[in-house]
């Protein structure tokens, strides 16, 4: 499917993180939804590029329309309705990853396009956490909502087909975690729960945002050059690096400013509308 040139001649693939780029604290400024709209009504194919799941993206955040996603930080990509990619974990990894979750009375989610799914015996825990951290936000914990509302309790995770997990909450590290798992996975960082939970999101290793990417260019017909990443996580760490132009948010970890072509303000601050004009996209 080849892209319509932009008033411009240029079509450009936008790519947006969700949580603390586009949404703060699961909730969309009306600036950024604006911004959305406008870029792709001059042409540009705008997409959110987040680490959440199918499942966890409510239409709050959806409402602005899209081009498509790439979901589960790599593991689901879905382009105008077409899905271009759907990996998730080997069924023998799934049910070694869950038993060893389970041996450690963790607190975690895993998370299919379709559903989430937690341990009926953590679910106070999961709200606890979720509550303490979208009670930042300024409009409340609205987000929290939106994420727990969605989880199915489920008693016996091991046949439940996932693309990644988020871990809240584990008396061992995620290092030990992942030792212990065995196999091809690897963390990064939980954007929700603070290491000193021993929180993490546990994904295959070897995927990544910037696969989505790829795969998404490839099926519109749009050059690497034409690409846009706005993150701010350690899980944008790949796409920032291989997008044509990368946009870290302020206050982003380092590594990430590092690698980044510029910054935009937090979404508290409706960062994406300067940056948007700032890259001719609006």
């Amino acid at each position: 499917m080849n892209a319509t040139p932009s008033t411009n001649g240029t079509v450009r693939a936008v790519f947006l993180d969700v949580d603390g780029t586009y949404a703060d604290y699961g909730v969309v400024p009306e600036g950024h939804v604006r911004a959305v709209q406008a870029a792709r009504k001059a042409g540009h194919r705008v997409l959110l590029c987040t680490g959440r799941p199918v499942a966890m993206l409510p239409g709050s955040i959806l409402a602005a329309g899209f081009d498509g996603l790439v979901a589960s930080a790599g593991a689901y990509v879905e382009v105008a309705g077409t899905v271009l990619v759907d990996r998730r974990f080997p069924a023998d990894l799934g049910a070694r990853t869950v038993r060893a979750l389970d041996a450690h009375d963790a607190v975690y989610i895993l998370e299919s396009q379709e559903d989430l799914h937690a341990p009926p015996a953590a679910l106070e825990r999961l709200r606890a956490i979720l509550d303490a951290h979208f009670s930042q936000a300024p409009a409340g914990p609205v987000g929290a909502a939106d994420i727990f509302n969605a989880v199915r309790p489920t008693p016996d995770g091991t046949s439940v087909r996932f693309a990644k997990v988020s871990v809240f909450d584990s008396p061992v590290s995620m290092e030990h975690l992942v030792r212990e798992i065995g196999g091809a996975i690897a963390v990064v960082a939980n954007s929700v729960a603070d290491e000193g939970r021993h929180a993490g999101e546990l994904y295959q290793h070897g995927i990544s945002k910037a696969d989505g990417l790829a795969a998404v260019i490839a099926h519109l017909g749009i050059d690497r050059q034409d690409t846009i990443a706005v993150g701010d996580g350690a899980n944008d760490l790949e796409m920032i690096a291989y997008a044509g132009i990368g946009v870290a948010i302020e206050g982003s970890a380092p590594e990430l400013v590092a690698i980044a072509d510029h910054t935009a303000a937090r979404p508290r601050q409706e960062g994406l509308v300067a940056a948007f004009a700032e890259l001719g996209l609006i």
